[in-house]
């Protein structure tokens, strides 16, 4: 007598597994990759989504114009005013990175030779900032930096008179660097606790003067930190709006005060969009001259300490 089996060994939870989708069923057996893949399309929809969008729109024609698809990409390439606001954002870019390299490497420094309590207590002071909004910083700075303000009292009794501080690119600088410094410096920090110590040690030992031993030893193992640090906050000035706006003139605009002017004023999207996209390749440019001017130096230093 033969006898037909029917019944299944499968649990309720595989039978309905093996009813899904394959795709489903496979991200359920590896949450990671759902947990991959989600910012993945957030970031896809927030941002390249966007961008796609600014790139359409570079291409529409300004009203009056007759340039073609290129419009306005060569009206703003090729008018000097707008060539020398961009100039002006790179001038303004570059003297922020150096102000804040020049206060953010010794502080980053004297964070990692510290004690532990002194370091907390410097760490907290870096991210002070943070906890204040930028609207009440930028004011600040504006009484400050005013002509009857504090700063200028000062400048005017040690006898300096003919120094404006506030709507022009000095106080755009000043302002910048409050509020860029905690970027370069935390950045630092992490690249100079990871530097052996005691290599500067070793040099002592072999004869190097203390400055010797930081410039040739300590400050090689440093770049790498240097450049993580300085290209945040040459790309951060690049898109800085509101604190160029408020400590600035129109006279001295940035490229960034120029795309809301052409968008929110005279309603030129496309001008705009033009902008925007000529510095986000300028951006990454920058950035991709850093990786590998990064890459060439921990190379060549490799090479070397095989040697």
């Amino acid at each position: 007598m033969s006898v037909s089996v029917t019944a299944t060994d499968e649990s309720p939870d595989a039978q309905t597994a093996r009813g899904r989708p394959s795709i489903v069923r496979r991200l359920s057996r590896r949450p990671t990759t759902l947990l991959i893949w989600l910012p993945l399309l957030l970031l896809a929809v927030c941002f390249a989504y966007p961008l796609l969008q600014m790139f359409r729109l570079s291409f529409t024609d300004f009203v009056g114009s007759t340039s073609g698809v290129f419009g306005n990409y060569l009206w703003f390439l090729g008018t000097d005013t707008q060539m020398t606001i961009l100039r002006r954002t790179f001038a303004v870019a570059g003297w922020v990175t150096l102000m804040c390299l020049i206060l953010g490497f010794p502080y980053a420094y004297l964070m990692t030779i510290v004690g532990p309590r002194m370091r907390l207590l410097m760490v907290g002071v870096v991210l002070l900032p943070f906890w204040s909004n930028l609207v009440v910083r930028t004011f600040a700075w504006v009484i400050l930096l005013r002509d009857s303000g504090p700063v200028q009292s000062l400048l005017h009794a040690i006898g300096i008179d003919d120094l404006r501080l506030l709507g022009n690119t000095v106080g755009v600088t000043i302002g910048a660097t409050q509020v860029l410094l905690p970027f370069l410096i935390l950045p630092l920090y992490a690249a100079l606790s990871g530097i052996d110590r005691s290599l500067l040690t070793a040099a002592h030992s072999l004869g190097a003067r203390p400055a010797v031993a930081f410039v040739k030893v300590y400050l090689p193992l440093a770049v790498p930190g240097i450049l993580a640090g300085t290209s945040i906050v040459f790309i951060l000035t690049l898109g800085f709006y509101f604190t160029p706006a408020l400590l600035g003139s129109p006279r001295n605009s940035l490229v960034a005060q120029q795309i809301v002017t052409q968008v929110s004023e005279l309603l030129a999207f496309g001008r705009g969009s033009a902008i925007a996209f000529v510095v986000l390749i300028i951006t990454f440019v920058v950035l991709g001259l850093v990786g590998l001017v990064t890459r060439r130096y921990r190379r060549s230093f490799e090479t070397g300490l095989d040697l």
